[in-house]
């Protein structure tokens, strides 16, 4: 019974590899139709496919788009980080500019210094709450910088030494309201008119320029500038335009609202002028010798 079992069994092994040999051959022939078992077969074959194939290309499709989203992301930083060094380029070439045009109108400015010996420098520290008043330049007592020595820009003169250390200076500005800070000017026309720089004007930014005598004829527009009759300053740096004339109050002189030529507000390379040799004044009257005393004070 056993050996007819196992023959049994081998019989329809052999029978069943028989049909599916067949079955192969009759399905790989070159036929216009097909059984409906092939049909079948494909038709479940192609629907596993096309579920499988949709999530499967999905998948794909986000990591793709991650990865194209990783790659745009890192090319925007590449491009951010380049924009910012162009940013700072160009606002390095933009100052650098600035300091050349006005590094060349202070070098220019030194051949019209006969007498004095200039000595360039740069603002290195301005208190902001007395931003009229007084800055700090890199230039000290090392230096040969003194006390009441005339610092200017290539557009005029802004003030004075107030003190010194070995490495630094304290300078005070014109537009700083100190009843000591003067300086004898000269308004520029057919004839002499003196008078002393002194106060500010804080709402129209002008410049106070008193003891004008009331018969001086002074008309706006005329340009003012130091007399040099003080010794502390050197002649004829500009200092500005008259812009205004207003009589004081018992009418024996003028006062002239002068504005700066030179900007208060940004400086960043000055020259201090100092004096190499001692000039012989002539002989003035005595009002302007009035003058040379005050400016000294």
């Amino acid at each position: 019974m056993p050996q007819f079992l196992t023959n049994k069994r081998l019989i329809i092994l052999l029978g069943s590899i028989i049909i599916l040999v067949a079955l192969i051959g009759f399905s790989i022939r070159d036929r216009e139709n097909i059984t409906w078992p092939e049909k079948f077969v494909k038709d479940v074959t192609g629907f596993g496919q096309n579920i499988i194939s949709k999530p499967v290309s999905a998948i794909e499709e986000f990591f793709d788009n991650v990865g194209r989203l990783r790659n745009t992301y890192e090319e925007n930083e590449k491009l951010r980080t380049h924009l910012d060094k162009l940013a700072q380029l160009e606002s390095d070439v933009t100052r650098l500019e600035k300091d050349n045009v006005e590094l060349r109108k202070l070098l220019e400015k030194e051949d019209s210094l006969a007498d004095y010996e200039p000595v360039q420098a740069t603002v290195i520290a301005r208190n902001p709450d007395r931003w009229y008043d007084l800055i700090t330049i890199d230039q000290g007592e090392s230096n040969g910088i003194e006390p009441d020595m005339a610092v200017m820009t290539a557009s005029g003169l802004i003030g004075k030494v107030k003190n010194t250390s070995k490495f630094t200076s304290t300078v005070q500005l014109l537009s700083s309201n100190d009843a000591q800070n003067r300086v004898s000017a000269l308004i520029q026309s057919d004839k002499s008119n003196y008078g002393l720089i002194e106060g500010y004007d804080d709402e129209k930014r002008m410049l106070k320029m008193t003891k004008i005598p009331s018969d001086a004829k002074v008309e706006k527009g005329q340009f003012v500038t130091t007399s040099g009759l003080g010794g502390v300053f050197p002649k004829g740096l500009v200092i500005g335009k008259v812009m205004e004339l207003v009589p004081d109050e018992f009418g024996l002189t003028q006062t002239a609202l002068v504005e700066p030529a030179a900007s208060f507000y940004d400086l960043e390379h000055v020259m201090v002028s100092k004096r190499t040799m001692t000039k012989v004044l002539p002989e003035e009257d005595n009002r302007q010798q009035v003058l040379i005393e005050e400016e000294g004070l």
